[in-house]
């Protein structure tokens, strides 16, 4: 690959990553939501699912409209791999920017509402897990908010790096033999 082919593929991978961070956070934003409402989490997950579909199309695209419908696997892995880096950072920035300046704890209250309903507690108790899911809560409420951002984007990149693999072997195309 030539420095102007790579300079190509980052910039169209920028472009892809930006449109896949919409997703995600189109995602993330009705998942929130959603836990006041179950079909909104359900949606949320579907965005989730989605997305990799998504990513798939935005290679092929590349593919079949800058490259004139060829692709080396190794390309299309690296444009995979820079597209969900990408998105994942740009997604990192939103996930701060939600549990810094709008959260206010609603995700703990939520998830505290949720363990208190009598089946749950009942459920915690039973398998003794009171003590254990009290720690968790705690240990989340102390949680910066760029904690979080951190490991959701160190998590997003390792989605990328595996999710590039069937990814790039579905949308790579050989030049045809002349």
């Amino acid at each position: 690959m030539t420095p102007q082919e790579f300079i190509q593929l980052k910039a169209f991978a920028r472009i892809d990553g930006a449109l896949l961070s919409v997703i995600w956070i189109a995602s993330f934003a009705s998942y929130i939501t959603g836990m006041g409402n179950s079909l909104l989490m359900i949606v949320g997950m579907i965005l989730a699912i989605g997305s990799l579909f998504f990513a798939a199309g935005r290679t092929r695209r590349f593919r079949d409209t800058a490259l004139n419908g060829t692709i080396s696997f190794k390309r299309a892995y690296a444009y995979t791999i820079l597209m969900f880096f990408y998105a994942a950072v740009l997604f990192a920035v939103a996930q701060f920017a939600y549990f810094q300046f709008i959260d206010n704890g609603y995700v703990i209250s939520r998830i505290i509402e949720m363990m208190n309903m009598e089946e749950n507690k009942r459920m915690i108790e039973t398998y003794g897990l009171t003590e254990a899911m009290n720690e968790s809560l705690e240990l989340m409420a102390k949680t910066r908010p760029i904690d979080y951002a951190l490991n959701y984007l160190t998590t997003n990149i390792i989605i990328g790096i595996t999710a590039a693999l069937p990814i790039a072997a579905l949308t790579h195309r050989k030049r045809p033999s002349e």
